[in-house]
């Protein structure tokens, strides 16, 4: 076998199946990062493991799969393998990558359809197993989508350094050009077969056959015929038995082939299916050369596979980069739907302020986040309300978005509920107190979510920048750890699991306790807890733990590395706010939440004694007082900042709308000017176009009529042009004066000048009222203003038309009188058309000498040549005019014109 053009060639290669290196796993494909963290040990990838289970990050994973394109990027989001950064410096990349797949969305999105999980068939050709054509071809089309990707992405222009950060990703990949062409070169995919130009052998081979099964064709078509006019069949019949083409003929007609064979008999018996002896020698070429055939296609195959085999590696790799740009682009998308901003990493001595404007340093400040997953719910809920577009809009009327973060309605809270996560620099332990289903654990859960999405390279459901530490690991011990297997009750494993996480915790790891020490005697689970958290003080970046002991609160006061936080909880309604209030201690409020769920009275009120007992008197009256107190304080300031916060915004907004509106005046006032002179263009051509037609009907005519119907088809001719000229100047009127702005009334959407806006341009948003008073808009600023300030705006279109139309009627009148002065001379009408004018603009000198003498020998007698020569440096128009004065056939020539610079009017013999 030889491979045609530039292929390897395989002379006579047998057809054998050949070996390679043992199949080598995806994971040696992927491409490392630089990490600096410590190496993962069993005990630690258990416990990330079992966070990411605790986190729910599977479910969060899994709303990334609408969003890939890929069936290998499904595959990955399905079971929860996106790629989680490992460092600080692979964090970052994995959100540039998203920040640049972003930049790219907004133009045009990357095209995945063609690419393949190709992952099997690269396998299959490791391991020795020969391909087929389709798999061959599926191998092709990948490597021809992916291709086109990096294109893509490479004729961005300007954006190319936007989008660097997805380059990188493929500038190593080797995408088998040569590899795509030899598949290309020898298989059609489309119709899923092996070319004939595969191999010269093959080439061959099907030349031969096709040649020998015309000569077998035509000889039984003929030896049929015969036996069908013989009577030995009801029709001819040529057809195929046991691999070889024979003929049909009735067995009492069998003598009629007497050197035939016998291949096969109908069920019935009555006819047989012979092969002729002049048949066998074609027929045993036929089954040689397919045999022939089917060994050199596998011969074919065999090289191709071969050839994918040694480039498996390779393409394996491509393929892990397109996965990669492919989640990028999903983390992309799902940042649109759901809102999201990109996070930044605070360094180690917190640099930056905080984004409420403190004078204090912040290290986790997140404003405003709400959990992916609750968030998820509300959007998907949304997505099914009558009105909305698509889940990338969720647009929604202000009656209908109860789950819409964005806006909420009075009556409704807004859902999942916003909070704010702000640490101070030097914290390394927050306690949070507070009421059960306060949600304690649903904000420590969401800190933790963040933590990861992060890393992740996700951006967060949150508002402005949100700013956190890189955590090299996140370790949660929240839910009942009992195992009854395991014999542990729920506190043996509580502690067991803190125990394991004390292990593993660097000074860079995030670890999140849920009721701490819980389950055990109070008073020992104090102490355990205190000797817990100053080790995590002293070995963690932040810890996060929550506790219904108030003894741990008390541990602020005499280290500053501690912090305090509260669940609010409204005395008013008894039910939580979910807002976290940092600095402060929350009360269990334990007995108003029994009270509110329905407890008999006398238990509460004996339970409320006993509480007065076990501490100092009017003790806890006084903390609630004080605490109540300070609540509605900090509201009422918290309401006041808001207040000063929207108005400041509402003032700036409208300062820089109404100094973008005066930079942009006159760029408008140019525009409008455009577009009204486009207008005026549009009907001057109109007109232009529609006397040029009754010019051109009055030229056929003329040529047809006698001379005594000149007059009156020049006539006829004046009365359409002087119709189309009324036509355009029925609407032309002197623009609107001062002294008409008393009968003057705005119509609503008209644009027009306000005299105390310093004559700016305005819209009409509201007809006039009886008060002759209207509502105008400039920009987005609505003023009501008295029907005398406002003026119509004059009409460029008819100002123009008033100057134009009138030289248009003067310019015809003209042509008309000169045709009326040469009417003895019979010359044909002195009006331009495209087909009397000769453009010599742009010529050289020769040139146009040579083409106005072709132009002017090839004009009908008694006609006119209107040379346009134009006005440059006359060398044309020198020319021109010397072949004019010189031509025979030319009785005279009048030279250019106010009315027509730059063209000379000819009469031809």
């Amino acid at each position: 076998m030889e491979l045609s053009n530039h292929f390897v060639s395989i002379k006579k290669s047998p057809i054998l199946f050949f070996t390679t290196k043992a199949p080598f796993s995806t994971k040696a494909l992927t491409k490392p990062f630089n990490s600096h963290s410590p190496k993962p040990t069993p005990l630690t990838h258990s416990l990330h493991l079992e966070t990411l289970k605790t986190l729910e990050w599977s479910a969060l994973c899994n709303q990334l799969t609408p969003f890939t394109s890929t069936s290998m990027g499904q595959s990955i989001t399905r079971n929860a393998k996106i790629p989680i950064g490992k460092s600080k410096e692979e964090s970052q990349k994995l959100l540039d990558q998203t920040a640049a797949a972003l930049a790219v969305m907004e133009s045009r999105p990357l095209n995945f359809s063609g690419i393949e999980d190709i992952t099997r068939i690269l396998d299959s050709s490791v391991s020795g197993t020969l391909l087929t054509v389709g798999e061959l071809c599926a191998v092709r089309r990948t490597l021809r989508a992916a291709r086109a990707v990096l294109e893509r992405l490479k004729d961005s222009g300007d954006c190319s350094e936007r989008y660097a950060p997805l380059l990188e990703i493929l500038q190593n990949c080797s995408f088998e050009i040569e590899l795509e062409k030899k598949v290309g070169f020898c298989l059609d995919c489309n119709l899923s077969k092996i070319l004939d130009r595969a191999s010269e052998d093959l080439e061959v081979i099907r030349s031969e056959r096709k040649r020998n099964m015309e000569n077998l064709d035509r000889m039984l078509k003929r030896i049929s015929a015969q036996i069908f006019k013989a009577g030995g069949i009801d029709k001819p019949l040529v057809t195929k038995r046991r691999s070889r083409l024979c003929v049909g003929v009735r067995a009492s007609h069998r003598y009629l082939i007497p050197d035939g064979v016998v291949l096969n008999v109908s069920s019935s018996g009555v006819t047989y299916f012979m092969e002729p002896g002049e048949a066998v020698e074609l027929n045993n070429l036929e089954v040689m050369l397919s045999d022939s055939e089917k060994a050199e296609e596998i011969a074919i195959l065999s090289f191709l596979t071969s050839e994918i085999a040694e480039s498996a590696r390779d393409i394996k790799y491509m393929l892990d980069g397109i996965v990669e740009v492919d989640l990028a682009f999903a983390r992309a998308a799902y940042a649109c739907w759901m809102n999201g901003v990109r996070p930044i990493w605070t360094s180690e001595g917190c640099m930056g302020f905080s984004s409420s404007g403190g004078d204090y340093l912040l290290s986790t400040d997140i404003e405003g986040i709400q959990h992916p997953l609750l968030r998820g719910t509300s959007r998907k809920h949304l997505s099914n309300i009558p009105g909305s577009n698509s889940l990338n809009s969720m647009e929604v009327d202000e009656e209908n978005s109860m789950l819409d973060t964005g806006k909420s309605s009075k009556n409704v809270p807004e859902f999942p509920v916003p909070i704010n996560i702000k640490v101070k620099c030097g914290t390394r332990v927050v306690v949070i107190s507070g009421p059960n289903t306060g949600g304690k654990t649903a904000s420590m859960k969401t800190l933790g979510v963040a933590s990861l999405m992060s890393k992740a390279g996700l951006y967060l459901p949150a508002k402005n920048t949100p700013k956190l530490p890189w955590f090299d690991f996140v370790l949660a011990d929240i839910g009942d750890h009992q195992s009854l297997e395991q014999n542990l009750s729920t506190f043996s494993g509580h502690i067991s699991r803190i125990c394991k996480i004390l292990e593993v915790a660097s000074n860079e790891s995030l670890v999140l306790i849920d009721e701490i020490c819980s389950g055990t005697d109070p008073s020992e689970g104090v102490a355990l807890s205190t000797s817990i958290l100053h080790y995590l003080r002293d070995h963690v970046n932040l810890a996060v733990v929550t506790t219904h002991y108030a003894d741990l609160s008390l541990l602020k006061d005499k280290d500053s590395r501690f912090e305090n936080a509260a669940m609010e909880f409204s005395l008013e309604t008894l039910q939580p706010t979910y807002q976290i209030l940092w600095g402060s201690t929350g009360d269990s409020n334990a007995l108003s939440i029994a009270k509110s769920i329905g407890f008999d009275s006398n238990i509460i009120e004996r339970a409320r004694k006993w509480v007065e007992k076990l501490v100092p008197e009017k003790q806890q009256e006084r903390s609630g007082m004080l605490y109540q107190s300070l609540l509605e304080e900090r509201n009422r300031l918290e309401a006041q900042a808001r207040k000063a916060a929207s108005l400041h915004r509402e003032i700036m907004e409208l300062y820089h709308e109404i100094q973008g509106e005066a930079e942009d005046l006159d760029g408008r006032v140019k525009a409008l000017m455009a577009k009204e002179t486009q207008l005026v263009q549009q009907e001057l051509k109109a007109a232009n176009s529609q006397i040029e037609t009754v010019v051109q009907n009055f030229e056929n005519q003329l040529r047809k009529a006698s001379p005594d119907q000149f007059n009156s088809l020049i006539k006829k001719s004046e009365s359409e042009i002087a119709s189309i000229v009324e036509a355009y100047c029925s609407s032309d009127s002197l623009p609107a004066s001062e002294t008409d702005t008393s009968s003057y009334t705005p119509k609503l959407g008209e644009q027009v000048l306000v005299k105390r806006l310093g004559n700016k341009l305005a819209t009409v948003v509201e007809a006039p009222r009886d008060d002759e008073s209207v509502l105008v808009q400039y920009g987005k600023i609505r003023v009501r203003m008295k029907k005398s300030d406002i003026r119509a705006i004059k009409s460029d279109k008819k100002s123009k038309t008033t100057i134009l139309v009138p030289s248009l009627k003067r310019q015809v009148k003209q042509i008309f009188s000169e045709l009326n002065k040469d009417e003895e001379v019979s010359y044909g009408p002195r009006v331009q058309t495209s087909k009397n004018t000769v453009d010599l603009r742009g010529m050289r000198a020769e040139e146009a000498a040579l083409h106005l003498n072709m132009a002017i020998s090839a004009r009908e007698p008694l006609s006119v040549i209107f040379v346009v020569h134009g006005m440059g440096t006359g060398a044309v128009k020198e020319c021109a005019l010397k072949v004019l004065g010189q031509h025979p056939r030319v009785a005279k020539y009048e030279p250019e014109n106010p009315m027509n610079f730059g063209c000379t009017v000819a009469y031809i013999k």
